[in-house]
């Protein structure tokens, strides 16, 4: 069998695994194991094209969920011996990491620093790379980080307006996630432009519960819309996106909320489920809509004027634009999302086309505007198959 590299990703609440041949992107086992420590618990795989195997896993610990992965991915002995290498998403590598790097001692210790800049997910990150370390003892693994792609942005567009000595000391500032994502599309977009990247302008979109812009210039990210965390910026799914900070205060002094309310508020309870007060799904949002419902209908014009909005502000960072990317669960699927988006962005010679985005671009080679503008792409992204192909380089150049 061929070499394979097992692909483990590592949520607040979630474990997604595969196993990925990097040269050609087959995907021989992939599995998610959701809502960990929670009665709802499910797990999720599937073999090649055999049917999906689910399993009810109520009130499954972290290390539990691990354990189930491990015993999933063992379970056919020859693709389990396949495995040369373990690749980790990580979400948070702070200013250390420029790149993906194999995992050492002195890896784990600063993914461990980052914990407080991500609070949810390093911890869990760094559980699953001791696991995998601890099953797989003679095998190389890899970090693949969520904030390196944006390591290249300008002073002025990563300092936040306040005094240096919180940059300087502590590390604060926009650090920018959906990197891995982000870098994928970019990369897919100079093959269909049939362009090298490094001459392209281009604005990605990475839309799913959690949202993100990146401006990419010749390759490089300049700017984009997360921060310090993954809060700021575009409306999401339970996440608010920017509010004036001015409002932490006013819940605490006016309302009496503590610091951990304000952060539950507008990390779990705001976005499309705080403005519907029904859902943070936009498949039943749009569904709601369609229906009349009032408070989906404001939820979908809030979320597609900021994301136009912020759009509009990427170009800033840029010297041209040859392309708007979309990708993710909504980018890729909601068409009705990107219709209302770009009907607001005309002026940056946007013209959609229609047929096209109902279509999703998938018979018109990826594209969804007319002839003569600016390019509109629809790609999916593949954030596994850069995590397998980066650990299969760094192996390889070891």
């Amino acid at each position: 069998m061929t070499q394979t590299i097992l692909i483990i990703n590592c949520g607040s609440s979630s474990v997604k695994f595969s196993i990925m041949d990097p040269d050609h992107g087959t995907v021989f086992v992939s599995g998610l194991i959701e809502n960990i420590n929670m009665p709802s618990g499910q797990a999720h795989y599937r073999y090649l094209d055999q049917a999906k195997q689910s399993d009810l896993v109520p009130n499954m610990d972290y290390l539990s969920a691990l354990g189930y992965v491990q015993k999933v991915i063992s379970q056919d002995d020859s693709l389990y011996q396949s495995i040369v290498a373990v690749g980790h998403r990580v979400v948070h590598g702070g200013e250390a990491f420029s790149q993906s790097v194999l995992i050492d001692d002195a890896v784990l210790q600063a993914v461990e620093a980052c914990n407080d800049l991500a609070p949810l997910h390093n911890p869990a990150n760094l559980m699953g790379m001791q696991f995998f370390i601890d099953a797989f003892t003679s095998l190389p693994q890899a970090a693949v980080f969520d904030t390196a792609f944006h390591q290249t942005l300008p002073r002025h567009a990563f300092l936040y307006p306040i005094p240096t000595e919180f940059y300087e000391k502590h590390g604060v500032r926009r650090y920018g996630f959906h990197g891995t994502s982000h870098r994928y599309v970019t990369m897919k977009a100079a093959e269909v432009l049939a362009r090298p990247v490094d001459e392209l302008n281009l604005i990605s979109a990475h839309l799913g519960n959690g949202c993100s812009l990146a401006a990419v210039k010749h390759g490089q990210s300049v700017d984009t819309t997360m921060g310090l965390t993954p809060l700021e910026g575009l409306v999401m799914g339970t996440r608010s996106g920017d509010v004036d900070p001015g409002l932490h205060a006013y819940l605490m002094r006016s309302l009496g909320y503590s610091i951990d309310d304000v952060d539950r508020l507008l990390n779990k309870q705001s976005g499309l489920l705080g403005l519907s007060q029904q859902t943070s799904d936009m498949r039943a949002l749009s569904q709601l809509a369609e229906e009349g419902d009032e408070a989906a209908c404001l939820a979908i014009e809030i979320c597609c004027y900021v994301l136009a909005k912020h759009i509009a502000a990427m170009r800033v960072g840029l010297s041209g634009l040859d392309a708007l990317i979309f990708t993710g669960g909504i980018g890729e699927n909601a068409a009705n999302i990107r219709e209302k988006t770009l009907k607001q962005l005309s002026f940056l010679g946007v013209d959609i086309d229609l047929v096209a985005n109902q279509d999703h671009g998938r018979t018109n080679h990826h594209c969804i505007s007319k002839s003569g503008g600016c390019k509109v792409l629809v790609i999916p992204t593949n954030e596994e198959l850069m995590i397998a192909r980066d650990t299969e380089y760094l192996i390889g150049a070891r």
